[in-house]
């Protein structure tokens, strides 16, 4: 196989090894691939849009309400858990170990929700395990993230970054193209399955818990195990958060412009996050979308998304990561406020496609940011802070989603507060300075 050669000048942690293969890319890129699956599946298109928010577990607006504040808490939870969960692996030197703990939780909680009976009573059981998901699939991506420095150099992160968010995407359409065609269009799905006491969306929890571990081994496999760093000891639960509040002080003093860019990016990923979380909800309850137009329409936004991300993981190294972050988060929010005030499929297919579009350059170059950011020795540990911290206030998102469906009393209205969060973090985004950025040379003439 080939290799990617690193970029001079570049240090950290990607040189300290032998350079990453073709193979260990596609087997990094492989658990995106698998985790879509909760994602795409459970979480956006299919479990929570057209079973868990539907009229048998007491309407789309009672059931959003419910599920937006039980993801509110789980925000909470990683807030409080996952600041330190990068940093404890790091000295330990069981980042690998601890992304198929998390991984495998991922998949017993999605799993669990073959139990949610189509009944108001499973409303809150149904709800928590979704959100309790998220903390999971938080914890575990703190691991996948900084495996990106093990795999790739200044001048291959960018695009390292878009295939793993492409192949996100594209795991997402398969996973969405076998349910659909399998259990969700047939009145009699494989193995004589039915919608008689929504089995076939149980169905589909056990389908989503299966893909997330088939596609989550080969990362555990071709990555390398990190090491631990001799210099740290491992230390109690109480000192991480002190060397993490000593890490946050060092930065303010000597690196200011890297802490904002840390502090807007949590922010804004929370309102990108979101638009995943409650994008098909809206279609159904507030655009009159049926099954089939959520899974015609899944298809195609994945494949904009995808598009959108691989496109990323060029332009930034032309443009650099800022300018491609702000373009995305000023298309949003212009694409978010048309679908905030207009009506009808037709405006939701347009202008969803284009969030969609925006959605995968913001995602990518977020993550390549960071690693631009980090002066020479300091990679690890930044991009790790950031990977920790990334979702500290992703209950935000969340909550004034389902705030606003309360105090409008409709679930369009949920819009708004997904366009207040990304507006804050595009406004706090604004005054940081851009990292420096590779620039390809030019081709020989």
């Amino acid at each position: 196989m080939s290799e990617l050669t690193p970029a001079a000048g570049y240090s950290g942690l990607a040189e300290a090894k032998a350079p990453a293969t073709k193979g260990q890319i596609i087997a990094w890129a492989s658990w995106d691939w698998g985790s879509a699956a909760f994602n795409a599946v459970m979480t956006t298109f299919i479990f929570t849009a057209l079973y868990l928010t539907g009229d048998a577990f007491g309407g789309s607006d009672h059931a959003s309400a419910v599920l937006a504040f039980a993801l509110s808490v789980s925000g909470v939870a990683i807030a409080l858990f996952a600041p330190v969960t990068g940093q404890r692996s790091d000295r330990s030197g069981r980042r690998r170990l601890w992304l198929g703990v998390n991984t495998l939780m991922v998949a017993a909680l999605t799993a669990s929700c073959f139990f949610v009976q189509p009944h108001e009573s499973y409303l809150l059981f149904g709800c928590l395990a979704i959100a309790a998901g998220h903390v999971f699939a938080e914890l575990a991506s703190v691991n996948y993230n900084a495996m990106l420095l093990q795999i790739s150099t200044r001048a291959t992160i960018g695009r390292i970054s878009g295939i793993g968010w492409s192949a996100g995407y594209l795991g997402g359409i398969v996973a969405l193209l076998i349910v659909y065609y399998g259990l969700i269009a047939p009145k009699v799905g494989i193995f004589g399955i039915t919608d008689d006491d929504g089995m076939t969306y149980r169905v589909v929890a056990l389908f989503s818990a299966a893909w997330i571990i088939i596609f989550s081994i080969p990362v555990l496999l071709a990555v390398p195990e990190s090491k631990a760093d001799p210099a740290q000891t491992r230390v109690g639960l109480v000192r991480s958060y002190l060397d993490l509040f000593a890490t946050i002080a060092r930065l303010w003093r000597t690196q200011r412009h890297t802490l904002y860019f840390l502090m807007s990016s949590a922010i804004f990923r929370d309102g990108l996050a979101a638009i995943f979380t409650f994008g098909a909800v809206i279609a159904v309850g507030s655009f009159g979308f049926a099954k089939g137009d959520v899974l015609i329409f899944a298809i195609a936004g994945n494949v904009v998304a995808a598009v959108g991300a691989i496109s990323a993981g060029f332009l930034d190294d032309r443009l650099g990561p800022k300018t491609v972050i702000v373009i995305s988060l000023v298309g949003l929010l212009g694409s978010g406020t048309v679908l905030l005030f207009l009506q009808g499929k037709t405006v939701f297919w347009i202008f969803g496609l284009l969030l969609s579009l925006f959605v995968g350059p913001a995602q990518s170059s977020a993550r390549t940011f960071i690693g631009r950011l980090a002066p020479a020795g300091q990679e690890g540990e930044l991009f790790g802070l950031y990977a920790t911290t990334g979702r500290a206030v992703s209950f935000l998102a969340p909550m004034l989603f389902g705030l606003f469906i309360v105090w409008f009393g409709s679930q369009r209205w949920g819009i708004a507060g997904i366009l207040i969060v990304l507006l804050a973090g595009l406004l706090l985004l604004l005054p940081v300075k851009a990292p420096e950025h590779h620039i390809p040379a030019p081709a020989p003439t």
